[in-house]
C-alpha cells in the first residue's frame, strides 16, 4: 500500500481576491515540490468527491448550510466578517475539501491506502457548527472524524493539529465527544485568541509563546500529546496539517523548520502503527509562505510515505 494524495481541481477555484495569502498557489507549490523531488509519481492519486449534506450535518447546523448556499454569489466576490470571502466556486471547493477527508477515511479503513494526504482548500479548523471563520468554510477534519465514527463504527479517533492557530472550530465541535481526542499546539496570544483555558480530559491544548523554536515544540508534543495519545489508543489518527508555524511564515511568530514537521509526523506515525494499523488521514490547513509551505508539506508527506 502507498500513501494516497487526494485533491480536486475545484479546490484551485476558490478565490479570496488579489494578494490574499490563502490562495490556489499554495496547492500548486506543493504539487510542484512533489514532482521536483520525485515523490509525485510514487503516490496514489485520487480526485475528491463532494461531501454529502448528510455528512456535513454531523458537524454543521442545517441553517448554516442553507445560509451558505444562498450566500454564494453568481459572479464576483462577497466579503464577509471573520476573514471569509465567497466566490461562485467557493461552495464546490468547500464541498470537495470536506469530501476529500471523508474519501481519505474510507481509503484507509478499507485498506486501500496506508495513509492519506489531502491537498485541499479552503482549510477547515476554524469553521464552527454555525458559521465560517478564519478562511474556513466547512470543518473538514471534523467531518472526517464524524464519518469515521458513524460510517465505520470506530470508538476512538484522535485529531492532532499543529497549525500555528488554535483549531477553535474543531475543539468546539468535538470537545463534548469522549470518542475523540483533540491534541493541539498553537501560538498564544494570537488569533483566534482562545484555547488556553478550554482543555479537558480529551482536549490537550499546548499554547506556545511567540518565538518558540523546534526544540520547545518537540518537548511540548513529547510531554503532552504523546502520553495522551498512548493512553487513548486511537483507532484512526487525523491531522490538521498547518505549516504556518514555519520560521519563514511572516503571518505568525513561531520558528519551526521542515525537520520539525518531519519529526512530529514520525511521532504520530508511530502512534498510528501501535494502535491504528498505521491509519492516518492528514488534511492541509494553513501555511502561507509558499516555498516554506511546499517544503514542509513534502517533508510531512515523505514521512507518511516512508521515503
Amino acid at each position: 500500500m502507498h500513501t494516497a494524495y487526494i485533491t480536486h481541481p475545484f479546490c484551485h477555484k476558490h478565490d479570496n481576491g488579489p494578494d490574499h495569502p490563502e490562495c490556489a498557489a499554495r496547492l500548486s507549490a506543493i504539487e510542484d515540490q512533489l514532482i521536483a523531488c520525485g515523490l509525485y509519481d510514487y503516490l496514489q492519486h485520487h480526485e475528491a468527491s463532494p461531501a454529502s449534506r448528510e455528512q456535513l450535518l454531523r458537524v454543521h447546523d442545517a441553517a448554516y448550510l442553507d445560509w451558505l448556499e444562498a450566500a454564494i454569489p453568481a459572479e464576483g466576490l462577497v466579503y464577509l466578517q471573520d476573514d471569509i470571502v465567497l466566490c461562485p466556486m467557493t461552495l464546490k471547493a468547500a464541498l470537495h475539501a470536506a469530501g476529500a477527508v471523508v474519501n481519505g477515511v474510507d481509503l484507509v479503513m478499507r485498506g486501500a491506502a496506508a495513509n492519506v494526504f489531502c491537498a485541499i482548500r479552503p482549510p477547515g479548523h476554524h469553521a464552527m457548527r454555525n458559521r465560517a471563520m478564519g478562511f474556513c468554510i466547512f470543518n473538514n477534519i471534523a467531518v472526517g472524524a464524524a464519518h469515521a465514527l458513524v460510517q465505520h463504527g470506530l470508538e476512538r479517533v484522535a485529531i492532532v493539529d499543529f497549525d500555528v492557530h488554535h483549531g477553535n472550530g474543531t475543539e468546539a465541535i468535538v470537545r463534548d465527544d469522549a470518542r475523540i481526542l483533540f491534541c493541539s499546539t498553537f501560538q498564544h496570544p494570537f488569533y483566534p485568541g482562545c484555547g488556553v483555558d478550554s482543555a479537558n480530559a480529551h482536549v490537550i491544548n499546548v499554547p506556545l509563546a511567540a518565538g518558540t523554536d523546534g526544540e520547545v515544540f518537540r518537548q511540548a508534543v513529547s510531554e503532552h500529546w504523546l502520553p495522551a495519545l498512548h493512553a487513548f489508543r486511537p483507532q484512526l489518527l487525523l491531522i490538521s496539517a498547518g505549516f504556518d508555524a514555519h520560521q519563514e511564515d511572516d503571518m505568525a511568530m513561531l520558528r519551526l523548520k521542515e525537520s520539525d514537521y518531519a519529526w512530529v509526523t514520525g511521532e504520530i506515525s508511530m502512534i498510528a502503527d501501535s494502535y491504528a494499523g498505521g491509519r492516518i488521514v492528514s488534511a492541509l490547513e494553513g501555511g502561507y509562505a509558499i516555498s516554506a509551505l511546499a517544503r514542509s508539506a513534502v517533508a510531512h508527506i515523505k514521512v507518511l510515505a516512508g521515503v
